[in-house]
């Protein structure tokens, strides 16, 4: 008998598909950039019907300090897929300087968090009842920070990042609970790009694109379009290579209040055992009541 072994690689950080309404999560150079204090709330019920299938949620908050010089935030994630969690928090700030007179503006950021992840092998259905994990929890808590840049204008943005910069490394050649979770902290690194073009008095169109890399990993890539009807109304196509398609609408209210859907489909070898993803989210903008908002926030 010949046994071989392998390593596998893959990226750890949970999947979204409304990253455009989220970039705090992956980019502190957000904070502070609507110039607003923004809070979003995000879940996702990803791969319904799969058995221990990711089950995520996000939270964020930020505003913008000294006229928009500097911005402050927020954000948490809690995961969970199969008898692993997440959750994680992080403090955000970032500091941004003008380029032109028509909004531009750089900033970079700066985070610092902890990531707790966790496992419960409980209710796990084992061969070997005398496993050593078996019945047990374990919970391990780890700090990292993340840096990153951002240049936008109303119309326009570019972002890239990396959330997580401290890597856990190990030598133990032995799959351990303490081994696998260094593992989980691979460096990822985010880059995202979008545009808003005027097509008519009420329609417009803005296509966005995030890219997802991780060493020894496929790049991963989601592509956006969505149309806006008066400001108000989005509706979008959405394409994962290789991996998904699916359709989001978002609805706001008064400029302040964001109602969101996605909902996408697998187009790999998953398609036959689940019944798709749902994505809701619910964003609102606390902006002064003195505040004049001379264009809409598309970003």
């Amino acid at each position: 008998m010949l046994t071989l072994t392998s390593t596998s690689f893959g990226q750890q950080d949970e999947q979204l598909s409304l990253y455009m309404y989220n970039k705090l999560y992956y980019n502190p150079a957000y904070a502070g950039s609507r110039n607003a204090l923004s809070a979003i709330a995000i879940a996702r019920f990803q791969w319904v019907s799969f058995d221990g299938a990711p089950n995520t949620q996000w939270f964020s908050v930020h505003a913008p300090l000294m006229n928009k010089s500097l911005g402050v935030g927020l954000h948490a994630v809690n995961d969970q897929i199969g008898n692993r969690s997440r959750t994680a928090a992080y403090a955000d700030f970032s500091s941004s300087i003008a380029l032109n007179n028509k909004s531009s503006r750089l900033a970079v950021g700066v985070s610092g968090g902890f990531d707790m992840i966790g496992y419960d092998f409980s209710s796990v259905n084992v061969v070997n009842p005398k496993d050593p994990y078996y019945g047990s929890s374990y919970n391990v808590t780890r700090p990292n920070v993340g840096a990153g840049i951002y240049y936008y204008s109303d119309k326009h943005y570019v972002s890239l990042s990396s959330p997580r910069l401290l890597e856990a490394k190990t030598d133990n050649p032995a799959i351990t609970i303490d081994s696998i979770t260094q593992l989980l902290n691979t460096r990822h690194l985010f880059f995202s790009t979008g545009y808003v073009f005027d097509l008519n008095s009420v329609f417009k169109l803005q296509p966005s694109i995030l890219a997802k890399y991780t060493p020894n990993a496929p790049i991963t890539v989601d592509v956006n379009a969505s149309l806006l009807m008066y400001d108000q109304i989005w509706f979008g196509l959405m394409y994962r290579f290789h991996e998904a398609m699916g359709v989001n609408a978002v609805y706001t209210i008064k400029d302040a209040l964001s109602i969101g859907y996605v909902y996408d489909f697998p187009i790999n070898g998953l398609r036959t055992y689940q019944s798709g993803s749902h994505e809701i989210f619910l964003r609102y903008d606390f902006t002064p009541k003195k505040q004049t908002i001379t264009s809409p926030r598309y970003f």
